[in-house]
């Protein structure tokens, strides 16, 4: 801060009598002082003393703003420190000091007040103002909450600085406490423990220990993210007597974990609420089948409530009562044999104890025999049920049924002439002393003989197209299963198939020529021995190829006149659809036909204007695939008659036209020459006429008929050319027209009309 010196000399010039004052003018920390002439006062004496007043203030004012300026009380932060005492690891409990520092750099000597900040993970801990340049935050105690980054800030008259942060971890964690609910619990109890880790801040983590003598601790753990403390159950096990529990904590430090020491050990006192139970069998748990045996299983209880006793074997709950005694009895059995336990459960509390029991044979389970296992229809069947080294018992023989074994004698023998629905399992039973055994099914198959098997393609109809596969069906409509069926093509076999009452055969291998016939054969395990069905011959189906469509007359046709189609194919199995079409902006069907040929002709009678057109053809048989032809392209002309009247008609009224000129012409020229020579060109007319029409027959030079007679001629050239055959592949159209005249005439009785053959 600058201050103005003020002299004392400056003081008298600052009294009413001086010329000049000195103006105070301050803004903000800096204050500056300045002479002024004074308005109000005005020179008293003569010029010579004003000369040296002016000088000597001159003078003054030059000293004063020379001194104005003084750098008083300026100051600067170089840099501001943060330190840890004694180091950035403390232990958990040591004394910590966060020690802030400002280094500072001043004009003058001169006091200065300081706030320092110290934060913890952005939060403020610690507070001061001092004019000192350090300040100390001291922690006597210092726990894991202590740790964290820590910075510190210095404020001075309106100036800043802060320190770097610095990391501080202090190890370690303070000893958690670990209480128990109860100190005394009963077996099937839970045990409540609860385990706080004073002073720490979460998030941590917490183990619980339940230990017991002579065996590995069991530890359980919770996270806790939001609180220092945690609870935890532990159930009371039979055999716990007593039961000692600790607890430890952890927590995540700079990547690691950190744990806390383990807490004080919490006893806890178990009481049983039930002895464990006894279990006996009377007479012995040594019998044999057949004699009565009894289970007693009791216990003595501190508490009648929630008491239950259950006998089991295996997992088979024989028996359940709640009381003290369960008492169960029952005649032995060979599956009576084994493990029994008995088990007495109160809450979640449970003992057992374990008996086993060995039930000795009475007699060995029957064995039944047969006769025969497989045998045909009405043959006789016997069946024996035998115990060895046993006769005195009572036996039945059964058929076995899903509904229910069926009755079929009580004996130890049984005759009977069978069925195929007498086909099934047979079983013989046995008792003595009331325990009944059964014996081992044994099969028995009754076979009815196969009936002659059916050969028949799957799709229907015995064929097949060229190139396709062939499916074949053999089916035996009687005849007990399995049948083993086997498929032949000729006398090749190529397939054999067991089934109940049917089996395929697919043949990918059809040729056009193949002449063999199938068959199939059907047999099973009845000694009949084996059917064969008839020979099944398929008629093999070729698809249509190559079909054309021909005309005559070709391209140009006249009007009125008739035009023969000839549609035909190249290859193909009969009969064979054909249609011919008419295509302009649509296609028009024309004709169809289905024919036992190659070919078909269709004639039509008079050609008309509206008949110019494309057309094509399409040809297909039961192979089902349309073929279509390359289209011909026909164009309706006007016919030659019409053109010889059209011609006639052009001729005369080009003669009426000469006519009238050269009659205009004589008259004109008459009329020139006057009445003196109109007799005399009238006679020279007549006789010029005369003689023109003399030689009429032999000079050609004026009829124009005569070019008409040469169009004519051109015309019916170029119609006789329109007729002629046209090639395609081996042979013409032509022939193939008329090969088809040849035909329609043997077998429909009719021809064309204007064919070249005929003319």
């Amino acid at each position: 801060m600058l201050h103005t010196v003020v002299l004392s000399w400056q003081e008298a010039l600052s009294s009413e009598s001086a010329p000049f004052k000195i103006v105070s003018l301050s803004a903000g920390s800096l204050s500056k002082a300045v002479l002024c002439h004074s308005k109000d006062e005005r020179p008293r004496n003569g010029g010579k003393r004003e000369k040296n007043e002016m000088y000597l203030a001159l003078l003054v004012i030059f000293l004063q703003c020379s001194g104005l300026y003084t750098q008083e009380g300026v100051f600067t932060f170089n840099t501001v420190e943060i330190k840890v005492q004694p180091s950035v690891k403390v232990k958990n409990g040591a004394p910590m000091s966060i020690v802030c520092r400002a280094d500072i750099s001043k004009s003058t000597d001169f006091q200065l007040k300081h706030n320092f900040t110290i934060f913890k993970d952005g939060k403020v801990v610690f507070m001061t103002v001092t004019d000192k340049e350090d300040a100390k935050y001291g922690i006597p105690v210092a726990r894991s909450s202590d740790t964290g980054e820590y910075k510190c800030t210095v404020e001075a008259r309106g100036k800043t600085k802060s320190s770097n942060s610095l990391h501080v971890w202090v190890k370690g964690m303070t000893k958690p406490i670990l209480t128990a609910e109860k100190e005394e619990v009963l077996e099937g109890e839970v045990v409540k423990l609860r385990c706080e880790l004073p002073e720490e801040v979460p998030p941590l983590y917490f183990f619980f220990r339940k230990i017991k003598t002579n065996s590995t601790p069991k530890e359980k753990s919770v996270f806790e993210p939001h609180r220092n403390f945690s609870e935890m159950e532990f159930s009371v096990e039979e055999a716990d007597n007593i039961l000692q529990f600790d607890c430890f904590g952890r927590r995540f430090v700079q990547r690691e974990f950190e744990e806390s020491e383990h807490s004080n050990t919490t006893l806890v006192t178990v009481r049983e609420p039930f002895i464990k139970p006894t279990l006996n069998a009377k007479p012995s748990s040594n019998i044999t089948e057949g004699d009565r045996i009894q289970f007693e299983c009791s216990t003595v209880v501190a508490r009648m409530r929630d008491i239950e006793i259950l006998l089991q074997k295996n997992k088979t709950i024989l028996k359940s009562v709640q009381d003290e005694v369960l008492k169960y009895s029952t005649v032995a059995t060979l599956e009576d044999s084994g493990e029994y336990l008995c088990k007495v459960e109160q809450g979640r509390a449970s003992k057992m104890t374990k008996l086993n029991v060995v039930v000795s044979e009475l007699f060995p389970k029957p064995t039944l025999a047969a006769s025969m296992s497989n045998l045909d229809e009405n043959k006789e069947l016997t069946l024996s049920c035998s115990i060895s080294g046993f006769r005195k018992a009572n036996f039945s023989i059964l058929r076995k049924n899903s509904n229910g074994d069926i009755l079929l004698k009580n004996s130890r023998n049984l005759t009977m002439r069978v069925n195929v629905n007498d086909t099934g399992s047979y079983t013989c039973k046995a008792e003595v002393k009331g325990i009944v055994k059964e014996s081992k099914p044994v099969r028995i198959n009754v076979y009815a003989p196969v009936s002659k098997p059916t050969l028949s393609v799957v799709s229907g109809l015995p064929e097949v197209v060229l190139g396709k596969p062939l499916w074949l069906i053999c089916r035996s409509a009687m005849g007990t299963p399995p049948i083993i069926f086997t498929f032949y093509k000729g006398n090749e076999v190529k397939k054999r198939v067991t089934n109940d009452t049917y089996a395929m055969f697919l043949d990918e291998n059809i040729r056009q020529n193949d002449k063999r016939g199938y068959k199939c054969d059907a047999r099973n395990n009845h000694s009949s021995g084996m059917k064969t069905s008839n020979i099944l011959n398929i008629t093999v189906i070729v698809p249509i190829r190559d079909a054309s469509l021909g005309s005559i007359p070709y391209g140009e046709v006249e009007d009125g006149s008739e035009t023969a189609f000839l549609c035909s194919v190249k290859e193909g199995s009969w009969p064979i659809h054909f249609r011919l079409f008419r295509k302009t902006d649509r296609e028009v069907l024309l004709f169809e036909q289905i024919e036992n040929a190659d070919r078909v002709m269709w004639h039509k009678k008079a050609m008309k204007k509206q008949d110019t057109g494309t057309y094509f053809c399409m040809a297909s048989n039961r192979a089902n695939v349309d073929v279509k032809s390359h289209p011909i392209t026909i164009s309706v002309i006007l016919a030659t008659w019409k053109k010889g009247v059209i011609a006639a008609f052009a001729l005369i009224l080009i003669v009426g036209a000469v006519t009238l000129a050269l009659y205009w012409f004589l008259r004109k020229k008459k009329k020139a020459k006057g009445p003196s020579l109109e007799m005399s060109g009238s006679a020279l007319a007549t006789n010029l006429t005369s003689e023109k029409l003399t030689r009429q027959p032999n000079d050609g030079d004026y009829y124009s008929g005569s070019g008409y007679i040469e169009d004519n001629e051109n015309h019916v050239k170029s119609a006789d050319e329109s007729k002629a055959p046209v090639q395609k592949g081996t042979e013409t159209v032509y022939s193939e027209i008329r090969k088809a005249n040849n035909d329609s005439v043997e077998n429909r009785h009719s021809r064309i009309q204007g064919h070249p053959d005929a003319t």
